[in-house]
């Protein structure tokens, strides 16, 4: 009778070690699958969804996410779409825990620079706003042409329309100092 009471204490100690052994595996598998994840594939998982995004300069925007892209993310406030670069952001609110990799190689190479072009192309009024400034520091025009690190905005008042004898002036911004694209009166990004 002692030796069915001690096999069966050594089987229940064997079981509760395979089980903590299991979860410990579990639990060890998914930290690793979390830290495989990239920031682009969990904002796709959060597409349709309300976010905030804070940037590092100050600035919140807060509306429903309609893309991730590589290297920025296009936010869809009540009135105006928002352009804002990765590196610009200080940290995001309302992000899911879902996570979506993106299937196709051409959207993959797709970044900013592309953005910005089909922006230009459209002649799309807009306002920019700095990254690392105060919120009040913004450049309103249209984007004449986009570069492989920068970007040359023909500054306007707000409101014209770009044309060349309203051009106050060419600014030259680096993608580094992006925070933001912010379209103008239903302008599309």
């Amino acid at each position: 009778m002692r030796w069915n009471a001690l096999f069966q204490d050594l089987e229940l100690q064997l079981a509760e070690a395979g089980v903590l052994g299991l979860e410990s595996e579990i639990a060890e598998r998914s930290r690793a699958d979390t830290a495989a994840i990239a920031l682009d594939e969990r904002l796709r998982g959060s597409l349709g969804c309300h976010v905030g995004i804070h940037l590092s300069s100050g600035p919140v925007f807060a509306g429903t996410l309609s893309h991730a892209g590589s290297e920025s993310l296009v936010l869809d406030e009540a009135a105006q779409q928002v352009l804002v670069p990765y590196a610009a952001v200080g940290h995001y609110t309302g992000l899911g825990r879902f996570a979506v990799g993106e299937a196709s190689l051409v959207r993959r190479r797709l970044g900013l620079a592309s953005a910005l072009r089909g922006l230009a192309r459209d002649r799309a009024e807009l306002t920019v706003l700095l990254a690392g400034r105060s919120p009040d520091a913004q450049l309103w025009g249209v984007i004449d042409r986009v570069g492989r690190d920068f970007f040359d905005l023909a500054m306007t008042l707000p409101g014209e329309a770009r044309r060349a004898g309203r051009v106050a002036e060419v600014a030259t911004v680096p993608f580094q100092a992006l925070g933001a694209l912010r379209s103008r009166r239903g302008g599309e990004l």
